[in-house]
């Protein structure tokens, strides 16, 4: 959380700079951002062993104001550049067509301070008053202003699942505990997160709760008591502990973690067999029947277990009556990540360092797909660097030894359904991917055209993040999704699960219906830096919430059968 929170505030800096005038300082502080992002230590143990400088791009001075926020909780000189500009620039700038710049001239003409100001100029029409904006970025706005409200108060799965993590960690090294899960939407893998709930069993409640509210974290204590305590993180996000009998745990835990609706459907069965079903157990008469372990409490109404990921309500139940439960994929099921950048492009590692980190990971393989250049400002490849990086990773592949680089590219798809790639290039490579960059909000009708025409193209592999969704900054594209599904199934194109926390993109709803239509599906991290491999937990959460099965992904395929699969 720290690492967030240190990020955040380095990233803000770098905007305020940036309107301001300032050169050079703006680039250095995202680079110190991103380091610190992405860096698995917290930051905070850095700034204790006085190893912040050894953070890719971070020197003296910015390690200096790293270790103040750590320390203090803020920063000073942050906090003078605030006074220039007293706007909630971080809160702003996650509304999709709000960049810094934008922000700033919206204050300055309209007074908008926070997202009720922006909300409130954009339905007044306000915004398209303002000189450089008009009507169509308005429009804009006010989408991303819905999106950003639905998620306005909840954290991304990527940030809520390691917290949680650490937080149960924790609590189980204290000695205090039998016993510590995490529960809640957050076990069954939602994309996002609004409180974290955690159980536990505990022989010694009140000295347990002590020491739950004494964790580093924790901000404030909403409620303390010996079966449920409440705290307050320091970015807001609310922790739940209940502690409750072992007798009970099970119940507890199935009653937790169970959507509301799964709950519902779940009671009613025990009803018509004669139960009572609740979080202290399932009983028959007084007679508690059932409740220690989630497995005895579903045995108990006369189903399977089922995965938490399922539990939503969505023919599970009725799947566990009839006995087809899907077998979902597990993580240590997939051999391979088939979606990685490196600083050949836009990411911060090199061929060597992905192929070493994945190689840790346990991985046969990853395919390097470096973007392909498409426009000025973002890095990418031409097609003589992207001949070159093959032969590079050509010869590496000589020295890696039981490990494979695929070579690849992420190609852009075109306005006309085009891949901006030559042929004879796209020919050199083991798979290509292909992605919309530009153009976002076509209509409905010709994103659906512009889509299906990558699809049916024989030199694509994989479609990436076919959506574009980001998670509260950015709403997927307007498309027909059954026609896109019938046309992947039939061309044989593969849909990416794209594994980032902030895309889970094609989401798990899309995914079921994907499956059931007959694509296949790649899962890839987008990994831009070493660490970001480890994003592939959050994608296989999203495939299980999709109902996936191993057979549904290449990357559970061995090399050979993988590289059959790709057209």
């Amino acid at each position: 959380m720290q690492n967030r929170k240190v990020a955040q505030i380095l990233y803000e800096v770098a905007d305020l700079l940036e309107l301001e005038g300032v050169e050079f300082k703006p680039r250095a502080y995202r680079r110190a951002a991103q380091a610190v992002e992405s860096c698995p230590i917290p930051i905070e143990d850095l700034v204790r062993e006085d190893r912040v400088t050894e953070l890719p791009g971070v020197g003296k001075s910015i390690a200096e104001k790293i270790e103040e926020i750590v320390k203090t909780g803020k920063l000073r000189y942050h906090e003078e550049l605030k006074k220039k500009l007293p706007i909630d620039l971080h809160v702003l700038t996650q509304v999709e067509g709000v960049g810094p710049k934008i922000a700033k001239l919206l204050y300055e003409h309209l007074g908008v301070r926070n997202l009720d100001d922006l909300e409130r100029a954009a339905r007044e029409h306000r915004i398209r008053t303002v000189p450089g904006l008009g009507p169509k970025v308005e429009e804009k706005i006010l989408r991303g202003l819905a999106e950003a409200r639905k998620t306005e108060k909840r954290v991304l799965l990527g940030i809520a699942l390691p917290l949680a993590e650490d937080i149960r960690d924790k609590l189980r090294e204290s000695g205090l505990f039998k016993a510590v899960e995490i529960a809640g939407s957050l076990r069954r893998g939602k994309e996002t997160i609004g409180d974290i709930d955690i159980l536990g069993i505990s022989a010694r409640p009140e000295e347990a709760s002590d020491f739950f509210v004494g964790l580093p974290d924790v901000e404030e204590v909403l409620a303390k008591g010996p079966k449920k305590t409440s705290v307050r993180l320091g970015d807001g996000l609310q922790v739940d502990l209940r502690i409750v009998p072992g007798e009970s745990f099970g119940a507890a835990l199935q009653y937790f973690t169970g959507s509301q609706a799964h709950n519902i459907r779940l009671r009613e069965r025990a009803i018509s067999l004669g139960l009572k079903l609740n979080e202290y157990g399932v009983f028959k008469g007084e007679e508690r029947i059932a409740g220690r372990t989630e497995v005895e409490v579903y045995h108990a109404v006369g189903l399977a277990w089922i995965p938490p990921e399922l539990r939503e309500d969505r023919g599970e139940i009725q799947a566990a009556e009839e006995g087809k439960l899907p077998t979902l994929v597990e993580p240590g099921e997939i051999r391979g990540d088939l979606h990685v950048h490196t600083d050949w492009s836009d990411g911060k590692g090199s061929l060597e360092e992905m192929a070493e980190a994945a190689k840790e990971l346990g991985y046969e393989y990853i395919a390097i797909v470096d973007h392909f250049r498409f426009a000025q400002a973002i890095p990418g490849l031409d097609a003589n660097e992207l001949l070159r990086q093959v032969e590079a990773i050509r010869e590496l592949n000589g020295k890696l030894g039981g490990f494979r680089l695929l070579c690849g590219v992420e190609a852009n798809i075109l306005p006309d359904g085009s891949i901006d790639v030559p042929r004879d290039v796209l020919c050199e490579l083991d798979v290509v991917v292909a992605a919309v960059h530009t153009q976002m909000r076509m209509p409905k009708r010709e994103m659906t055209k512009r889509l299906l025409a990558a699809i049916e193209n024989e030199d694509v592999d994989i479609i990436a993040h076919p959506s574009g969704r980001l998670i509260g900054e950015r709403s997927a594209y307007e498309v027909d999704w059954e026609e896109i599904f019938r046309q992947a199934a039939k061309y044989g194109t593969i849909l990416e699960v794209n594994a980032n926390p902030q895309r889970l993109d094609l989401c798990a709803e899309h995914i079921r219906e994907a499956v059931e239509t007959g694509v296949l599906l790649a899962l890839g991290t987008d990994a831009h830096h070493p660490d970001h491999l480890g994003f592939m937990r959050y994608g296989v959460l999203t495939a299980r919430r999709g109902w996936v099965e191993a057979k549904d992904l290449i990357n559970t395929l061995p090399l050979d059968d993988l590289l059959r699969t790709l057209k």
